[in-house]
């Protein structure tokens, strides 16, 4: 390890559902996703091997992204089924004291006091450990669940996302830090002089405020933010603490890392204090050959059909109008941009059609991590050096198994390197992360 670099930061993905598109068929997953125990355990399991948080994505429909039908998504478990996140990451926080928890939830189709009201709770119970992933939703299938034919326009959806998270972060801010008294002996509860209304009235939220809950003891939940478009990056650029992302190739990753970087500077931020976390996919064997086996094993599990299933799932369009022995088309407006241009530049690389691209789709690994220990360890090392991650969120193959192996092998592999820490040094996820905590009134300089 070079010296005078900092250690990298993981997070783990996992639905609140089934793990992937052929992952519930691995034989070592647990069929057991609908159970509190299944959440639980891998909690457990994360927190033994240090990581920084668990991210539970979401989205707010049965997909219907393959010929307007949601069969495809049932028959696969392209997106489906899928559990409210806020109460599985609140289980996986009671059975751990350090593991962060965080959730995604929409701007889209939430309330700015409702979302701030339930993180600032879950970081009050959590003493500090929550995390918010900021989307503004990608389906159509998720709009006509709330009353919209389809999605709003992108630029109009990051116009709601800017203005909702302003409200929420200064409903976060409307108690100061020391409006709680709870003096016995004077019967004062709290200071009424530290506690202050917002008075928003803009173009999408009137919210007179404040918050019933005191100030979170992060000040803000850290905010996660996937956004891979121009809006998305400048939106990410001025208030998101993490981003998550997902590159097909160490340049792409460099090229992204060093752009976000490079506004938020521009945004007057500290850029080190803006973490950036690839998506990584870990197939681990006892070396090389054994782990490509395994990945080829588990590539066996996925048809075309459910690969281009998960595809049209995160792209927003139904692919089936397309010649599956034919390229993929250029495709305007896109659900997850960031996902979409992976696909382009592996299938242009590789000269795939689109049934190709399904099953690839389907099984992809992403972040090449195949190998054994020491050759993820080496990965690892590689893309942090480049400067194209400041850590990564491990997706896995199947669960708890992936998990498992990575922990057992993988994170002492990076502990000896010097790369990862072996014990937690803070007790809020701000402090795990190494992020400051946002002083009040924080929001102010964050708005566009």
């Amino acid at each position: 390890m070079t010296a005078g670099r900092r250690r990298i930061h993981l997070g783990a993905f996992l639905n609140a559902g089934v793990q992937g598109t052929a992952g519930w068929r691995h034989p070592d997953a647990s069929p057991e996703f609908l159970t509190a125990a299944h959440y639980t355990r891998i909690a457990r399991v994360l927190e033994q091997g240090r990581f920084d948080f668990a991210f539970v994505p979401d989205a707010l429909s049965v997909p219907r992204s393959l010929g307007d039908s949601f069969a495809p998504a049932v028959t696969w478990g392209s997106g489906t089924p899928r559990l409210d996140p806020v109460p599985v990451i609140t289980l996986m926080s009671a059975v751990t004291t350090h593991l962060g928890v965080t959730a995604t939830v929409s701007t889209g189709y939430h309330e700015p006091y409702h979302v701030a009201r339930e993180f600032a709770t879950l970081d009050h119970l959590t003493g500090g450990r929550s995390g918010w992933n900021v989307v503004t939703s990608f389906q159509d299938a998720e709009a006509q669940n709330f009353g919209q034919h389809k999605l709003p326009p992108r630029a109009a959806r990051y116009a709601r996302a800017e203005e909702f998270l302003e409200v929420t972060t200064r409903l976060w801010d409307s108690w100061a830090d020391d409006a709680i008294v709870a003096d016995r002996e004077s019967g004062v509860l709290g200071r009424p002089e530290a506690v202050e209304a917002i008075d928003h009235d803009g173009e999408h939220f009137r919210v007179r405020g404040p918050l019933s809950v005191p100030r979170p003891p992060q000040g803000y939940p850290v905010i996660i933010q996937a956004g891979a478009s121009e809006s998305g990056r400048d939106v990410a650029a001025r208030w998101a603490d993490v981003i998550f992302c997902s590159h097909e190739s160490l340049e792409s990753a460099v090229a992204f890392y060093a752009d976000v970087k490079a506004r938020a500077a521009a945004h007057g931020r500290d850029p080190d204090q803006l973490l950036i976390l690839p998506a990584a996919t870990p197939v681990i064997g006892r070396d090389a050959k054994d782990a490509l086996a395994k990945h080829e094993a588990f590539a066996d599990l996925v048809s075309v059909e459910a690969g281009l299933s998960r595809l049209a799932y995160h792209v927003n369009v139904d692919l089936t109008a397309y010649d599956v022995d034919g390229p993929l088309p250029t495709l305007e407006e896109v659900g997850v941009e960031g996902h979409y241009r992976e696909v382009v530049e592996f299938a242009e690389r590789e000269g795939l059609t689109v049934g190709q691209i399904g099953r690839w789709y389907g099984a992809r690994t992403e972040g090449s991590l195949l190998g054994s220990a020491a050759d993820i360890a080496d990965t690892i090392e590689r893309w942090v050096d480049a400067g194209a991650a400041d850590g990564f969120v491990i997706q896995a193959t199947h669960v708890p198994g992936s998990f498992d192996e990575f922990v057992a092998e993988v994170v002492p592999e990076l502990q000896r390197r010097g790369l990862f820490r072996t014990e937690y040094e803070g007790a809020t996820l701000r402090e795990n992360l190494g992020l400051n905590r946002p002083e009040r009134g924080e929001w102010k300089a964050r708005r566009a």
